[in-house]
């Protein structure tokens, strides 16, 4: 085992990553979770743990270095800081981050999601569970239960509640209307690019220019933002709708 810039509190194994296959950072203060989970990835032939971190500081050293999919990081470490989520989004735009926490909090957790997180799990998750929530993140999906769903559901109605009159809202250009109600039916880019006789790449920016008229995140935060605010009708339900894009 190589340490990263000889470090002890960092460490990766130098060796060439095989197509395809799913590069994680385990960042955990726990030496104990960080092998833990370490051999539960090991079983798995598509993931591959690239580095680990006992801190932040060695997580941005990490990720500034090793090219990576999925962060696993451990939410104690979250605690007592601002921006970190941002900040290590800002070194590495592409990786999704998995919290570990202990318990869930409504207000903790509807502020992970906003500020970029892909999904929280629990601890004491399943290894089968972990491996299963590792691989839909990194195919870029949304790992969200029940009770998440009706807590971000919450925090946008109270949101909308505050929000000006209707005659203010951004103007949604019909291809991006288009691409939003898709994003509601639960539709990944490359099904919406197939329908509406585009690329991928065209709906990825059409999605980025969406998001910052509106003021949101991701595919979750602009779908339930635009069902609850009428911008777009659907046949299903708040609820209903939160499930099916994050279970897409």
């Amino acid at each position: 085992m190589e340490l990263l810039d000889n470090s002890p509190d960092v460490d990766s194994i130098e060796a060439p990553v095989k197509p395809r296959t799913i590069r994680v950072i385990i960042a955990d203060s726990q030496a104990i979770y960080r092998v833990g989970i370490r051999k539960v990835f090991a079983l798995e032939d598509d993931i591959r743990v690239v580095a680990q971190a006992d801190s932040l500081d060695n997580l941005r050293a990490a990720i500034e270095r090793y090219p990576t999919d999925v962060v696993l990081l451990e939410g104690g470490l979250l605690t007592g800081t601002t921006n970190v989520i941002p900040g290590l989004m800002k070194i590495a735009p592409d990786i999704r981050l998995i919290v570990q926490a202990v318990d869930s909090e409504e207000n903790h957790t509807v502020e992970l999601y906003r500020r970029g997180v892909r999904g929280i799990i629990s601890r004491s998750i399943s290894p089968d569970l972990l491996v299963r929530c590792v691989r839909r993140i990194a195919a870029g999906e949304t790992w969200i239960d029940n009770k998440s769903v009706n807590w971000v559901i919450e925090a946008y109605r109270a949101q909308a509640a505050a929000l000006v009159s209707p005659k203010n809202q951004p103007r949604l250009s019909p291809k991006e209307m288009a691409i939003i109600t898709c994003i509601t039916q639960g539709k990944r880019n490359k099904e919406i690019a197939f329908q509406l006789g585009t690329t991928e790449q065209v709906i990825k920016n059409y999605l980025r220019k969406i998001y910052d008229k509106l003021g949101v995140s991701d595919r979750l935060e602009l779908a339930l933002y635009c069902l609850h605010n009428k911008i777009i009708h659907s046949d299903t339900d708040e609820e209903m709708a939160g499930q099916k894009i994050a279970s897409a």
